[in-house]
Formats: C-alpha cells, structure tokens, sequence
C-alpha cells in the first residue's frame, strides 16, 4: 500500500527538518545569496540599481521597505502580461487576498519556484511534523479532504489566471497528492460557496477520510451540513478513522471546544500552520504547545522590526531577540521584495526559532492608549466562553469614543451555544483583559476612561451575511476581529 510508504518517506525527512531548524541563520544567508542576483535581473531591481554582488546593507539602502501598495504598480504590469518585473522567470498566476484589513483585494505573484520550494515545501514540512509527533499515524491510508477555493481568468489578460492561494495550489498538486484527495477538481473548483459546500458534503460522505486542511470557520460549516445530511451526532460516525485537522488563518483557540464537541474521543490530532498568499512562514514546533517553527530554508528571506519603532530599524534574523513584538517583512521567489506583511510575532526562542503571531498591524484598538491586540481578544473571548460553558463561532470588536455616553469598546459576538448570563461572560471577558494587557486596564481603571464592555450576542448567520455582502463567502476570507474605527461594526449591525 502507498500509505505507509508515504509515512515512512516523511519520517526520513525529519532529521533533515530539524537539522535546517538548527542552522536557520545560515539556511538565511545562502538564500540572501541567491534573492540578490535573482533581483538585480529584474526589472524592479535594475530601476533600484540593485546589484548582485551587493550585501544585505547595501540591500537595505538601496531596496525600500514596501506595502502593497508600492509594488501594485509593478504587479500590474505583470498582471497585463509583461514579465521579467518582479521576478527573472515567467508568472501567470496570481494568489488573490481577501484583503480583510483594507478595501483593496490584492493579488500575489505566484512563480513556479515560489510555488514548489515554498508552498509545496512548507506542506512537506506539516507532514514531516505529523510523522515526528504521530509516528504510528494513519493519515497516508485514507483521503485528506480540501477546502479550495476558487479560481478565474483576469479579465484584462486572458493569459493571466487569479484565485484563492488554495485553488492555484490545487491545480499544481503532484499526482500522488490529489490521489489521496477528496472531492475531485470540478467540485472543488465550485464558484458557488453554498453549493460548493453542500457537494462537498455530498461528495465526501462515502469516503475513508483521514485528515481535513482549512480554515476553522469554514471546516465547521462543512461539518455542520454533513451533521444535516447524514442526522449523525457527530464527525467520528460518518469518518471513524479522521485523525488529523491542519489549521491556519485564525487563532484556533475559540473554536476548539467545537471542535472537540464534533470530534470527540482522544485520537485526533491537531496542527496549526502559518500560511498565506504571500508564503509558508511556519509549522508547530512541538505537539501541544501554541509556537511555531519559523521556516529559514524554504525560499522566504525573513527582516524584523519592532512594532514600535519604524521599518528604517528591521534587523536580520540573527539579530532579532525575544520578548519583542516584531513586524515581519520578507523578500520571496515570488517577487516580493521587503514586503509588509502585515503580521506580528513575537519569538519564544531562538535556538531553533520559535515564535507566537501577536496579531495584525491593522488588527487591534488604540483609541485610548489600550494597544489592545488580537492575542489579547482571543484569550479574554476563550476564557469567557470556557467560565460561562458557553461557545463562541465568531465575533468582532471596535471602539465607542470619548464622546459617546459610554466610551470603550463595543463587541458584537456569533455563539453557537450562547451564555445564560450574558453580563457575567462580558464581564469575564474584561477582567481577562486587564490581567493579559496593563496598557487596557490601566485606562479601565475607575471606569474614567474606559467603561465596561459592551457586549452584543448577534443572530446565528450575520457575520456569513456580511461576508457575502462583500464578496468575500467562503475560502480564506474572515471577519476582521478588531477594528481601530466602527465602519466594520456598524456595517454588520445593518444585517441584523
């Protein structure tokens, strides 16, 4: 069987992992080595004056940090069909981001190297992690069903080709990849998200699934409809032999008591990724424990800066220290050169590199000096949920100004199975708060600057509402958790 043969291939593959965890510095340096001379041969490199004899200050000097907006104008060219722009190699494919944090969909270049010795790499790597935690798994005997999304021509360049990070990466799957599968391409290719979900179910019923890769909020949808069709209780009855969830793209936190809910029993495993359109950044370092591996050797180039300084003081990673809240800014196979992610984290460790995402640049209030942050939301809402034996599916939070009759915050809360003290849970929420942010329960102090929490328990299906009043149903794409203005909060209060 091609099953343990799979298995017993990832487990070779460990020692490697571990090894290129260890040299991570140097892992670094030599792809440095090989980005310089791949970006003087561009376009983008050649306007900067970039050579590829330069060194990483030099590198520095000459190459700005940048957003998205800065290299938009680079990507459209690309988009429109030249090449040779942002990248020495053909690219015709185009990873389009949610863009939950702005109002701008963003496109990433997608090159063939970028795909295979990042993307695809990084997925190995999830893998030789299953193989080291769960020597004795069974994964590889069953199928792993994936929750593409999807995928279309760009209209203004019929040779250009645009989707969700996971349709793009379906089409260029190895063979053995979408043999262990399920669905099948057309179902997962769907347009539809409703429907698409529905024949997802459908479709996957029948199967022996071992493992499922997703979003979380999305994987209990699909779950849910399965629930409806077959009148289970749940998940284990229709795939008794489902032992492995791959997540990213959210903190898992609020969901898992769901999660435990619909798979029950000690046998499923868990392991959390940090994926995006722009790369494969990192993998769970141990079973059990919330840090992640960063990921040197697979053809993302990694410069920090902290959160509270400016990008002119990014540093290498040799550099970086812990306890810092970082920005992250790489340089890719895809072209992306000192790119914003947007992200930070904050290392546990730097032999190996451990660390822990602390949330979105964008993604947090500070209207009164509170630097609340999307860490700090995600373990005041799980502690709550867990007092109050209640649970929660989705959620966001925004500011009430100072010159409104209550200032602080206001959270609108999604519960699939709600508190029956809905006072107490809001005031859970807030005393968690204040023990993991001093900055917020120094303004919390006397209610002089800040009041409680004002805590709304929204109708089952307004935050899905919203998502498709944006076009955003479905995939990768979220509700932003915390928002520095009200515009998102008072959009959502509207489909109530």
């Amino acid at each position: 069987m091609l099953g343990p043969v799979i298995n017993w291939y990832f487990k070779q593959r460990s020692e490697e992992f571990q090894e290129n965890l260890i040299h991570a510095v140097e892992r670094q340096e030599e792809l440095f080595q090989d980005l310089i001379v791949k970006l003087s041969q561009t376009e983008y490199g050649k306007y900067l004056g970039v050579k590829p004899s330069d060194h990483y200050e030099n590198f520095k000097k000459i190459v700005p940090v940048s957003t998205y907006e800065d290299l938009q104008p680079w990507i459209s060219r690309n988009m429109m069909g030249e090449q040779g722009v942002l990248w020495p190699g053909d690219i015709t494919w185009f990873a389009k981001s949610s863009g939950t944090t702005s109002n701008v969909a963003k496109f990433i270049p997608l090159s063939y190297e970028s795909m295979e010795h990042n993307h695809y790499a990084g997925s190995r790597d999830v893998l030789t992690q299953l193989a080291r935690f769960y020597p004795n798994n069974r994964v590889f005997e069953g199928k792993g069903v994936l929750i593409a999304g999807t995928q279309q021509l760009f209209d203004q360049n019929p040779e250009a080709l645009v989707g969700d990070l996971s349709a793009v990466l379906m089409n260029h799957l190895p063979s053995w990849a979408n043999w262990k599968s399920t669905p099948d391409k057309e179902i997962a290719m769907m347009t539809n998200w409703e429907e698409k979900v529905d024949a997802i179910a459908h479709a996957t019923i029948k199967e022996n699934v071992t493992s499922i890769s997703g979003v979380p909020t999305w994987t209990l949808v699909l779950f849910k409809r399965i629930l409806e069709i077959t009148g289970k209780s749940n998940i284990h009855e229709i795939w008794p032999n489902l032992e492995l969830f791959i997540h990213g793209g959210v903190n898992f936190m609020p969901y898992r008591q769901q999660f435990k809910e619909l798979l029950p029993g000690n046998h499923m495993h868990y392991i959390e990724t940090y994926n995006a359109s722009e790369g494969f950044f990192g993998v769970q370092a141990e079973p059990d424990k919330s840090d992640l591996a960063l990921i040197t050797h697979s053809g993302v180039f990694f410069e920090f800066y902290p959160h509270n300084e400016g990008p002119g003081n990014t540093v290498q990673l040799s550099q970086v220290k812990t306890g810092i809240n970082y920005v992250v800014v790489i340089s890719t196979l895809g072209g992306l050169w000192r790119y914003i992610i947007g992200d930070t984290i904050q290392f546990t460790s730097i032999s190996p590199y451990k660390f822990l995402i602390t949330g979105r640049m964008k993604l947090f209030i500070n209207i009164f000096g509170e630097e609340l942050v999307i860490e700090n939301a995600e373990r005041g809402v799980a502690h709550a949920a867990k007092i109050t034996n209640s649970v929660v599916r989705d959620y966001t939070a925004a500011p009430v100004y100072m010159s409104e009759a209550d200032p602080g915050h206001e959270w609108l809360i999604e519960f699939v199975t709600p508190p029956t003290d809905l006072e107490q849970f809001t005031k859970l929420l807030d005393e968690e708060l204040k023990k993991v942010n001093s900055d917020y329960a120094g303004k919390r102090v006397g209610d002089l600057m800040m009041k409680l929490p004002k805590v709304r328990a929204v109708p089952e299906g307004t935050f899905e509402k919203w998502l498709g009043s944006k076009g955003k149903l479905g995939g990768q794409n979220k509700v932003p958790r915390l928002s520095n203005d009200r515009k998102i909060l008072e959009e959502i209060l509207t489909f109530i």
